[in-house]
């Protein structure tokens, strides 16, 4: 069966003759290249293609037999298959290089016109290949862009679930406050360290000390190059002082012959010069190092803290376990970042900021954006931050219009950041940070390029040179949009920072504000009782009571008037409102009238809280009748105090 297939047409290659079995082939291949070489260049696209149709209609069934009877090949068959396949396809896979030989064979045993028809057909199911793997790639691609918006409606579709989900929660029958951050503030308390902190707080102290005692906190002191130079005059002094000495010996053995009990007391003279020189120069380095250190232990601080931590108390503590925070506990980190925060300091001189003069105009315009008011319930100083003010065309281009003006605007922000830290007292179970609100209502939109810009800066410089002076970061009024410019601003935040972010869209604004900050500390714009110049309320009278509205249930708040002639005065805000409200006085006489202080009505869910007073001409009640008439229990809040006539 060997002998068959390496069989030609002339008969002049034998089996047994391998070099004469070689040149036979060789010279069928040639002959069946110039039979169909046009043919065997689209031969060589079809094998490419590697279509299992196309080799089925080259392959006859002579061959296919041959196949199957013969599955090893001799030595002979071999070489001639490597001999025919085109130089090409020697490095195709196995595949090819088996299926190349058959192609051949078969246009071998057929005439030319049978091998052009078998080459347009093995053509035409290359191209039917080839055009339902294009409409295959065209389908997958449409897929992939069909997944992608998928996936972008998934995520938008999970953003916004994320700023709404407490709305949708419901918890024994009522709405659940705004989710706040998982952040916690840690203790600054030595004794709650763990050991790893512990030891990192051991290094930076040490790292900090040396840097101050050796003047090289800051990198570019200008103390360390005068140093330098004292040090380049002493050398020198030192110097010429040798260069005398050696002239005068050589002058001395030039001249006269001199005695050698006058040569050592020369030398004797000059060596007592010289240490009693060094003895001086090193009483005056001493010092000036005395000095410089006293100076060092009085300048360096930062926020009012000496750095020094031998010099200092446990507030330098509390101080370096911030920048260790920041860092994730990396002492190297830390110790970079506290060097980098005093020569930006410095070269902003900021120390002063606090003293310099603002004009009137511009205090006024940017008090209305950023300003400090109270203190939340665990007594962090409260900063706010109001964009919708820039919605104002004029103030927008006065402030962010030009580089001066963007430049006074960060500096405005500093200056409110340092007021509100030197509120802190920095006490390991002290206050130590603030509580940063953002209100985002009528903000301008991400179309505002200049507000975008300056703001990523006030936030880089913040997160730069105050570390962990937020304890939380409050969003309120949170647009839609707001959560695409949050993604800009993200990579640019630490995932420590964003932990301390908590949003609260619209109708729930209140309830969020008042988990931290109490009624009576909360303006009247955000749902709480603090009124600008409130003459009524002060501090000592300004207790805040609760009442729980169930679901379909009508509750009474009622304030008791003994005397006649007095002034009972009032505040009450219900979160969410959407109940019916009225307030009457009700006579402790039977035989008297109630009088309708305000008449019942349906109050909106954006309803600011209600302030009233009543003089009474009898003793009585004032009755707040509140009906909540949906399924959802909500919180009232409320106080009051009367005035009698004789106070």
């Amino acid at each position: 069966m060997n002998a068959e297939v390496m069989k030609t047409e002339s008969g002049a290659a034998k089996a047994t003759d391998p070099v004469g079995e070689h040149n036979a082939v060789q010279k069928e291949a040639k002959e069946a290249t110039t039979v169909g070489a046009e043919g065997e260049k689209k031969l060589d696209a079809a094998v490419e293609e590697k279509t299992e149709a196309a080799t089925t209609v080259l392959v006859p069934s002579d061959e296919k037999k041959l196949e199957k009877e013969d599955k090893e090949p001799e030595m002979g068959t071999e070489d001639a298959i490597k001999v025919v396949v085109p130089a090409s396809e020697e490095k195709k896979p196995e595949k090819e290089t088996e299926e190349a030989p058959k192609v051949v064979a078969a246009s071998e045993e057929k005439n030319p016109d049978a091998v052009e028809r078998e080459i347009e057909k093995a053509n035409e199911i290359t191209e039917k290949n080839a055009e339902a793997a294009e409409k295959e790639a065209e389908v997958e691609m449409k897929m992939a862009e069909a997944l992608e918006e998928k996936k972008s409606a998934v995520v938008e579709k999970e953003t916004e679930e994320d700023a709404t989900a407490a709305e949708v929660k419901k918890e024994e029958g009522g709405l659940v406050m705004e989710k706040a951050s998982s952040f916690k503030e840690e203790s600054n308390f030595l004794s709650d360290l763990k050991e790893s902190e512990k030891k990192a707080l051991v290094e930076l102290r040490a790292a900090v000390e040396e840097a101050i005692l050796e003047n090289k906190i800051f990198r570019d002191e200008p103390e360390s190059s005068e140093g330098k130079k004292d040090e380049e005059k002493e050398k020198a002094h030192e110097e010429g002082q040798k260069v005398e000495l050696d002239k005068s010996a050589e002058a001395n053995h030039a001249g006269e012959e001199k005695s050698p009990d006058l040569e050592e007391k020369s030398a004797q003279i000059a060596a007592s010069e010289a240490e009693e020189y060094k003895e001086k120069a090193g009483a005056v380095k001493v010092e000036s190092e005395t000095v410089e250190e006293k100076a060092i232990d009085e300048e360096v601080t930062l926020w009012g803290v000496p750095l020094l931590p031998s010099k200092g108390a446990e507030r330098t503590d509390v101080i370096l376990l911030k920048f260790l925070r920041a860092r994730d506990f990396k002492v190297k980190d830390a110790f970079q970042m506290l060097k980098n925060v005093l020569r930006w300091r410095k070269e902003s001189n900021i120390d002063s900021v606090l003293d310099e003069e603002v004009e009137s105009s511009v205090a006024g315009d940017l008090a209305v954006c950023c300003y400090m008011d109270g203190v939340d319930r665990e007594d962090h100083p409260i900063c706010y931050n109001v964009s919708g003010v820039f919605q104002n065309d004029a103030l927008y281009l006065k402030t962010f219009g030009s580089e001066e003006g963007r430049e006074r605007f960060l500096r405005w922000r500093i200056r409110l950041m340092e007021e509100g830290i030197r509120l802190l007292d920095f006490k390991p179970g002290g206050v130590a940070s603030l509580l940063q609100i953002t209100d985002l209502k009528n903000s301008p939109g991400p179309g505002k390029k200049e507000l975008r810009t300056t703001m990523k800066q006030v936030v880089q410089l913040f997160q730069d040179n105050y570390p962990e002076f937020v304890a939380r970061n409050i969003f309120i009024n949170v647009p839609f949009w707001y959560y695409a410019f949050n993604a800009l601003i993200s990579p640019f935040l630490t995932q420590r920072t964003k932990s301390k972010f908590v949003f609260a869209r619209p109708s729930k604004v209140s309830d969020t504000l008042l988990k931290h900050i109490p009624a009576e500390a909360l303006p009247v714009r955000y749902g709480g009782f603090k009124r600008e110049n409130d003459t009524e309320f002060s501090a000592e009278d300004s207790e805040v009571s609760e009442l729980i509205l169930k679901s379909n249930s009508t509750e009474i708040v009622e304030i008791p008037i003994p005397e006649a002639g007095s002034i009972a005065i009032w505040d009450l805000s219900v979160l969410g409102w959407e109940v019916n409200y009225k307030e009457e006085f009700v006579p402790t006489d039977e035989g008297s009238y109630t009088i309708v202080v305000k008449k019942g009505k349906k109050l909106g869910p954006h309803e600011e809280p209600m302030r009233n007073s009543f003089r009474n001409n009898e003793p009585g009640t004032i009755a707040l009748t509140i009906e909540n008439t949906t399924f959802w229990k909500k919180k009232a809040l409320y106080r009051y105090k009367v005035k009698s006539q004789r106070s």
